[in-house]
């Protein structure tokens, strides 16, 4: 019989293999100069001493020579200087940390549920089956206004949610900063589905006393997404205007929303949403380099809006009853992974390194070319980030990510854990995730971080941070209490 060949899979180390491609191509101008450099110093050297001195006594320069290469030099500089855009750092940021009183275990959630679906026992059971495997933990907090049977979702209630969360989370940012509210140059409050009058940026102007030529924004009905365009729109604003602060405020206000109704579609956002918001500050001041924790370095902003699936598969409306709720459509994730697609092919290119991006390149190719059927390669982002935080709206979002873009257990480690502690918080989820991933002590300088949402329109939103310095276990923040405990064990299905 003919001797069988070696299983090639088991005796290359086919991992050196790619580490050894990835180097190559990513130094790929660096092993190209460098021998160059060395013929050239050797040459020199061969060349001696008294043939370089006749070498430079032979070249004849004049003063007009000798100046426009000089001045050509310095108006290079002074455009790419001009032209290069500020640098935006996170000096930084603090989360709401809901009251020990709001907590809401999964035996209270489903006591009330009863006794307010009590003529619709199915919708108390679709609820069940939800919570069993939502991922979330038995400390989830819900606000006072919901925890009355029936709840209270007055427009008095709701003022004082927003009072409670949003005033919180900025007494403790600017403890932690030191700023004074007066030199506060730009406020941006997003909260998507509660938008009273006056706005809740007006409320926060009115609380801290800000000066009279402040520049607010309040974004209302942008979904959970809208966290990263308040940071976009903070960064256009940072751009133009130099040394400035600019404040974001990022939560959603439960209260006005808890669906009442008995629409399983309408139902499912009463199982997953709960109390959260964070504080940012950001800066352009030269002298916030030393103590910011980030710089901002890209935003990518991806909107499916003009797609009328993708439009409608999260929408606020009434049911039969009249009763407002939102309404989940099945297709949700499929949309979210049209949208991530879209998102990813923006930000490749700014983020991945050259062997990704040729590998990325050539099977593109070859399914152009010669099969349609080959595999599409998808990038390796860890060789672009060391930490991931995508938005904690649900154990399938998350499932689904970690997935499409082969992500470790210990890359949505963070996601996973705030879900299980805090629930969907909303846009403010990104925050809590990022300060679980500092509170493990694992954040160093240089470290680049991914910050991935999804929000209703349909929109992806992306944000890249990359740390300014190595971050201490932080003494305060939502993790202080618990981040021992963490990460726990989160089963498929907890039996209610």
């Amino acid at each position: 019989m003919p001797q069988a060949m070696p299983d090639f899979s088991n005796t290359v180390k086919l991992k050196y293999v790619k580490l050894g491609y990835q180097y190559l191509v990513n130094h790929i101008i660096t092993l190209t100069l460098v021998p160059i450099m060395a013929a050239i110093f050797i040459e020199i050297l061969r060349l001696g001493p008294d043939e370089i001195l006749n070498l430079w006594n032979s070249l004849h320069f004049d003063l007009v020579q000798i100046l426009c290469p000089a001045f050509l030099i310095i108006f290079i500089a002074t455009v790419y200087f001009m032209s290069k855009p500020r640098t935006i750092y996170l000096v930084d940021y603090a989360c709401f940390k809901p009251p020990v009183t709001c907590r809401v275990p999964f035996a209270t959630f489903m006591e009330h549920s009863r006794l307010i679906l009590k003529n619709n026992p199915k919708s108390v059971e679709f609820q069940m089956r939800i919570l069993e495997r939502s991922g979330l933990g038995e400390e989830t907090c819900l606000p006072p206004a919901i925890h009355y049977i029936p709840p209270k979702p007055t427009m008095e209630n709701s003022r004082g949610e927003a009072e409670l969360v949003i005033f919180s989370a900025m007494d403790l940012l600017l403890q932690k900063t030191g700023i004074k509210p007066k030199d506060i140059d730009f406020l941006i409050v997003n909260c998507s589905l509660f938008s009273p009058t006056p706005s809740l940026s007006a409320m926060v102007i009115n609380k801290y006393k800000f000066r009279s030529n402040v520049k607010s924004f309040n974004l209302s009905g942008m979904g959970c997404s809208a966290g990263l365009i308040s940071i976009d729109l903070a960064r256009d604003l940072l751009q133009v205007h130099p040394n400035s602060n600019a404040v974001v405020v990022s939560t959603e206000i439960i209260t006005p929303n808890y669906y009442q109704g008995n629409e399983r579609a309408k139902l499912l956002p009463n199982c997953l949403f709960r109390m959260g918001g964070a504080a940012i500050l950001l800066s352009n001041r030269r002298k916030e380099h030393k103590r910011a924790k980030y710089k901002l370095v890209h935003v990518v902003r991806t909107h499916k809006g003009a797609d009328d699936k993708a439009y409608h598969c999260v929408f606020e409306e009434e049911d039969k009853e009249g009763k407002v709720g939102i309404t989940l459509q099945k297709d949700l994730m499929a949309i979210a992974g049209d949208a991530l697609k879209s998102n990813i092919t923006t930000m490749g290119p700014l983020v991945l390194p050259a062997s990704e991006q040729l590998l990325f390149l050539l099977t593109l190719i070859g399914r152009k070319i010669f099969n349609p059927k080959w595999k599409p390669y998808i990038p390796d982002f860890k060789q672009a980030f060391e930490h991931f935080c995508i938005h904690a709206g649900g154990r399938a979002v998350i499932d689904e990510l970690q997935k499409n873009l082969q992500l470790s257990a210990e890359h949505v480690e963070a996601s996973r854990m705030t879900l299980h502690r805090f629930g969907n918080t909303s846009s403010s989820s990104l925050w809590y995730e990022l300060n679980y991933i500092e509170s493990k002590g694992r954040m160093k300088k240089g470290d680049r971080v991914w910050q991935i949402a999804f929000g209703s329109g349909f929109k992806c939103n992306s944000a890249v941070w990359k740390c300014n310095r190595s971050i201490k276990n932080p003494l305060d923040g939502p993790w202080s209490d618990c981040i021992d405990r963490y990460p726990v064990y989160i089963p498929e299905i907890v039996k209610l």
